[in-house]
């Protein structure tokens, strides 16, 4: 990730303390909490109301939010104190997204096959649950919208503080923005495909362009390493979307050849840092397929202008004595100014990279000025 969010609170926040409360007060007290029914929710107003209102509703959404609750619950009630006691640890960890994306140690967490394995109608139901909880269909009803609000209200406040315009998890890709009428997708960074407990805390949702979201990430997980041939499961370290440390990925581009329309993939060497986070920047890399897109655009139309127009501005120089253009060194210099002030517009961070590391393939040499296939 080249650069963190800063998470905006909104009252869509509202809907994860439901699930808190629903986990801790009526899931993991069901041995003792008699049937189930509305009194269960007596002590939170707002979402007794909500239930309530699902309870009476013959909508669909309404029926699985309710539905899944209760059988929830009754599953529940079979669990003993260590089991309840397990999965509270399971709900703590996989909501604490700082600390789980640090790979700390004290945080257990839990994916939907993790749990099946001891509790396996429980975790089909947790797993359907949780699957279905982000659901434009539930997240409109009328009971529920009215406490929670829109996710779309929740965009605008989010792209209206997040003012850079890129995609952060590969930075070369526009995002929809407070002028726009369209919203992107929010991302679940621990797929909810994977991870129970957390589809709809708002700290595991990230606004992301279509490509990191849908063409390269999909169902990824950011936090485990992919399986060895032996099966072996790895956790790994991942940035936090909303990490308030800044950080700066540095990128080097090497080049194999100075043959500028003869390069292929394998041409191109991509080096990052810091080394200090060499792991955090290897998942970013494998998620995102970060290289091979950074490669497919340098090798496509982007770096060819980006070269041919340090090209013209010397070749401009040369021909009006100086008067116009500038040396390869001049545009150079210009552009890392431009890249420390606005690294992403443009993607100045990549093309700094690349026509630096034409320059180190001598493409820049006097006694070369090599001329660009059109």
């Amino acid at each position: 990730m080249l650069f963190p969010y800063t998470y905006v609170p909104h009252q869509m926040e509202k809907m994860q303390a439901f699930i808190d409360y629903i986990f801790h007060e009526v899931w993991c007290k069901a041995a003792t909490g008699g049937p189930f029914g509305l009194n269960l929710f007596d002590a939170n107003a707002e979402l007794r109301e909500v239930m309530e209102g699902f309870y009476y509703s013959d909508v669909a959404g309404a029926d699985f939010f309710y539905g899944h609750v209760e059988r929830i619950y009754g599953l529940f009630t079979a669990l003993t104190a260590g089991q309840i006691s397990q999965f509270q640890h399971w709900y703590q960890g996989n909501n604490n997204l700082e600390s789980l994306c640090a790979n700390d140690p004290q945080v257990h967490i839990a994916r939907h096959a993790d749990i099946a394995v001891t509790h396996k109608a429980l975790g089909e139901q947790l797993a359907a649950f949780f699957k279905g909880l982000y659901s434009q269909s539930l997240l409109d009803l009328a009971a529920l919208r009215a406490k929670i609000g829109d996710i779309d209200d929740h965009y605008h406040a989010f792209v209206t503080t997040n003012k850079a315009g890129k995609c952060p998890f590969c930075g070369i890709n526009d995002l929809l923005g407070e002028y726009h009428s369209k919203r992107e997708a929010y991302d679940h960074y621990l797929p909810k495909a994977l991870y129970p407990f957390n589809s709809i805390n708002f700290r595991n949702l990230v606004p992301a362009c279509h490509h990191c979201n849908s063409s390269y990430k999909t169902s990824k997980d950011p936090a485990h390493k992919p399986k060895d041939p032996a099966g072996e499961i790895v956790r790994r370290k991942v940035f936090y979307p909303f990490s308030t440390a800044p950080h700066v990925i540095d990128l080097q581009v090497k080049l194999g050849h100075a043959d500028i329309d003869n390069l292929m993939p394998v041409d191109i060497e991509l080096v990052f840092g810091p080394a200090n986070a060499a792991e955090q920047i290897d998942t970013w890399k494998d998620v995102y397929g970060i290289e091979e897109r950074y490669r497919g655009k340098l090798l496509g139309g982007d770096g060819k202008a980006w070269l041919v127009e340090v090209l013209d501005e010397w070749r401009w120089k040369d021909e009006t004595a100086g008067a116009e253009g500038r040396t390869p060194d001049k545009y150079l210099r210009d552009l890392g100014r431009h890249t420390e002030k606005s690294p992403y517009a443009n993607a100045n961070f990549l093309k700094n990279g690349f026509l630096r590391g034409c320059k180190d393939a001598g493409l820049f040499d006097p006694a070369v000025q090599p001329s660009i296939a059109p």
